[in-house]
């Protein structure tokens, strides 16, 4: 997979690190020609390509090919900045899956598909889920939000008075527009199926749009 990562922050180095290590072809934008040398050598960025552009020109953005790009990821430090790049990742080189930071909690409303966001990643609000769903126990948690937030992945640890324990997914009668996406138990992750049984300490991965979630909470939680 191609992946183009604009900004060469400690953000963007680790994305890109991480996703180089894993045998994606990787290249990193950045405007800062003195922050590229900085970087340039470190070991775990030796497979990475490097391109001095300033990632909100499409002159400048179309050295790093994105129209050859998977997926592209605006990462950099400001908010402004991350829209121009989504939009012009979108509308100007059509790429396909694009990601962007979202730096201050207060902006997020702003990144969904008029700015050609598909996935917002804001680090406050994931900690903020990620510590409800380490304490939560017969409770819906959002996780993130995908589609521009028109869907969203949210997780719900079954207690034993859950409508769904010992039924087959199938019989629990999802509504159309939610996936039950992964079930982990005891520390491992099951690939649900239709046949799949849900048992008490299930945590629950659901895929849900505004028009299902209070639908899954009632199915899983409970009214």
């Amino acid at each position: 997979m191609r992946i183009v990562v604009v900004g060469a922050g400690k953000v963007g180095t680790y994305m890109a690190s991480d996703l180089s290590a894993n045998g994606h072809e990787v290249v990193i934008v950045e405007r800062d020609a003195a922050r590229i040398d900085r970087r340039r050598d470190l070991p775990e960025l030796s497979n990475v390509s490097w391109v001095i552009a300033d990632g909100c020109e499409v002159s400048e953005l179309l050295a790093a090919e994105p129209e050859r790009a998977d997926v592209l990821v605006a990462a950099t430090g400001d908010d402004e900045d991350n829209l121009v790049i989504s939009l012009l990742a979108k509308q100007e080189f059509a790429v396909p899956r694009v990601l962007a930071r979202v730096n201050h909690p207060a902006n997020e409303w702003m990144f969904n598909e008029l700015w050609g966001v598909d996935v917002a990643v804001s680090t406050p609000h994931l900690l903020s889920a990620l510590v409800e769903e380490a304490v939560s126990v017969g409770s819906l948690v959002r996780l993130m939000q995908v589609a521009g937030g028109k869907a969203r992945l949210v997780e719900v640890t079954l207690e034993a008075t859950s409508p769904a324990v010992g039924s087959q997914i199938v019989a629990v009668g999802f509504p159309r527009g939610a996936s039950v996406v992964a079930i982990v138990r005891s520390g491992d992750v099951v690939v649900p199926r239709g046949d799949t049984v849900f048992y008490r300490g299930d945590e629950v991965l659901v895929l849900v749009t505004d028009d299902t979630e209070q639908d899954v909470t009632d199915l899983l939680v409970g009214t």
